[in-house]
């Protein structure tokens, strides 16, 4: 049986999240004992763990056919992949730093300046296009700690909530990159596993448009139900029951979660009582 085989981060924050993503669509896996490749028990998938920057050049090489990794890692090693689904997870910046201490006004403060990094291909890129003549120091590991060593004026790295750098003495300065989860494809994937790949990104896509919607419950005079629905619109129309009380009804209804602050005053103008916003599991539309 054609089985599609995906590469995911062996461990950190990215694995968790991977697989927390994966468990959430349904898929089964028994891994306790965490070995290289794992199959599902309910799904034609398997999983292969392994480091997060080998991952795009397994799914190139075609030992894996999809992983799920930083695009941060494909950038970096320009691998010949194709992108097929951004996750909106494991989200973090790619920024320039440099000592608190130092004024800063824009990129070409970095000319002629050693910038340290794990990412030199990156750094490199964004300096050409700016014109910049920087010396870049590649190192792996305590990026941050560089300038206090006196090995460079400088750093680029992955910056998350900044506090790594302002504990180290050092402020971000530019942002050269948004990053985020993705899911890659080799180039080359059989039909059969396209089907399949297709499934589970509907899957995917069913868990991650219930995470971003909310439904909402609410009673409300039947006199204000046309006003409501120009509110709440729905997917395609709101749900009216009428209510033991006679002129009320019960609007059911879905809404994206960051709308919901901006529209819960009009609501209650129109006489919007008892309002619930209830989690989503899945969605399917």
């Amino acid at each position: 049986m054609t089985q599609l085989r995906i590469a995911i981060q062996k461990s950190g924050r990215l694995s968790e999240k991977s697989l927390g993503l994966i468990s959430e669509t349904g898929i089964s896996f028994n891994n306790s004992d965490r070995k290289l490749l794992t199959q599902s028990s309910n799904f034609p998938i398997e999983l292969l763990f392994l480091r997060d920057d080998d991952i795009p050049q397994y799914v190139a090489d075609g030992v894996a056919d999809i992983g799920i990794v930083g695009e941060n890692v494909i950038w970096e090693k320009k691998s010949h992949i194709n992108v097929v689904e951004k996750l909106g997870f494991a989200k973090c910046r790619m920024s320039l730093a440099i000592p608190k201490s130092i004024e800063y006004v824009n990129a070409s403060y970095f000319n002629g300046k050693k910038i340290a990094t794990t990412y030199p291909v990156i750094l490199d890129t964004f300096l050409k296009e700016n014109n910049i003549s920087a010396e870049i120091h590649e190192i792996s590991g305590s990026v941050e700690i560089a300038p206090g060593i006196g090995l460079a004026d400088g750093i680029f790295d992955i910056v998350s909530s900044g506090s790594t750098l302002i504990s180290n003495g050092l402020k971000e300065v530019a942002v050269v990159k948004q990053s985020e989860a993705v899911i890659i494809s080799d180039p080359n994937l059989s039909a059969e596993k396209h089907a399949i790949l297709d499934k589970l990104l509907f899957r995917i896509r069913s868990v991650q448009k219930a995470k971003y919607n909310k439904y909402v419950v609410l009673n409300a005079p039947k006199s204000s139900v046309d006003k409501i629905v120009q509110i709440i619109p729905g997917m395609k129309s709101p749900t009216v029951v009428p209510l033991a009380n006679d002129g009320w009804v019960s609007v059911h209804s879905v809404i994206q979660e960051n709308e919901f602050w901006q529209i819960i005053d009009q609501l209650k103008d129109c006489g919007a009582q008892g309002i619930l916003v209830i989690p989503i599991e899945k969605m399917i539309i």
